[in-house]
């Protein structure tokens, strides 16, 4: 056997190596969505193994207004949340990347502390500061402590994004009679918009799901999904919730999609000016 087909054997073996290791990881990450979808059709209750195929259970899920309620307090929630930490965290990253002034590098540093410490202990301290300043525990406190929590994936998304920007493209703008407002919304945005979506899909994602910090500062009338989910795990998670689910899952598929659509075109507009 000559060393060219040696060389060949090596690759193809690399090749089918590298095919089953990542057939492997997307199986691990995958499998459990699939099952969770799989089961949202099962007839049986109890969701121990698979006995038939029924579409009732989103039926039921329509029907359970405890569900939809729980559902759409996390939808105002992560909405509003991912708004303000959006808005929040885009002037600060400018901010931060743009201008030199006294205390930079503390908050610098400070912006690491909700990412790096325990949920636990950051709900815990939320629920503390609103006791303190006396703050009604419900929707309001909940959106608060996930603005507070998805500022800083915002931050670093967007400084990434920022890394290696052209000012150039700006001193051309106000060059050209724009003013500061003028050129921060027409030329600076535009051009880091994709670090801003994916800064946004990350702040929604963390907070849709988020179950420890809305715990300690969630009120009696106000649950989020998650805690409702929570609260079955005792007992047997219901159907109708694997059926809710499987649309969160459809919904998030979709949305991911469509900031890739827009990502991708963004990438192109800005490549072209």
């Amino acid at each position: 056997m000559n060393r060219k087909t040696k060389t060949l054997r090596r690759r193809r073996i690399r090749g089918v190596g590298s095919a089953v290791f990542s057939a492997l990881v997307y199986l691990f990450l995958y499998a459990p969505i699939a099952v969770i979808i799989l089961f949202s059709f099962n007839v049986s209750k109890r969701n121990i193994l698979f006995e038939g195929f029924t579409l009732a259970w989103y039926g039921e899920m329509v029907k359970n207004a405890a569900l939809l309620e729980s559902f759409a307090n996390t939808l105002i929630v992560s909405g509003v949340s991912t708004v303000l930490a959006t808005v929040i965290g885009t002037l600060a990253a400018v901010g931060l990347s743009r201008y030199q002034f006294r205390g930079r590098s503390v908050i610098d540093g400070l912006l690491y502390i909700p990412v790096v410490i325990p949920e636990i202990v950051l709900g815990i301290a939320l629920l503390s500061v609103f006791s303190l300043v006396s703050v009604p525990l419900g929707l309001g406190s909940m959106i608060l402590a996930h603005t507070t929590f998805c500022i800083p994936f915002v931050v670093f998304t967007v400084r990434a994004r920022l890394t290696g920007f052209d000012r150039s493209v700006e001193e051309a703008s106000m060059d050209l009679g724009a003013n500061r407002i003028r050129t921060f919304f027409g030329i600076t945005v535009p051009i880091i918009l994709p670090g801003i979506l994916s800064g946004a899909i990350l702040a929604f994602t963390l907070s849709i799901d988020d179950l420890i910090i809305s715990y300690f500062t969630t009120g009696p009338s106000a649950t989020t999904f998650p805690l409702k989910i929570m609260e079955q795990v005792r007992s047997g998670v219901r159907p109708d919730v694997y059926a809710l689910s499987s649309v969160v899952i459809l919904a998030t598929f979709t949305v991911v999609l469509i900031s890739q659509i827009a990502t991708y075109h963004a990438n192109k507009k800005t490549a072209k000016s």
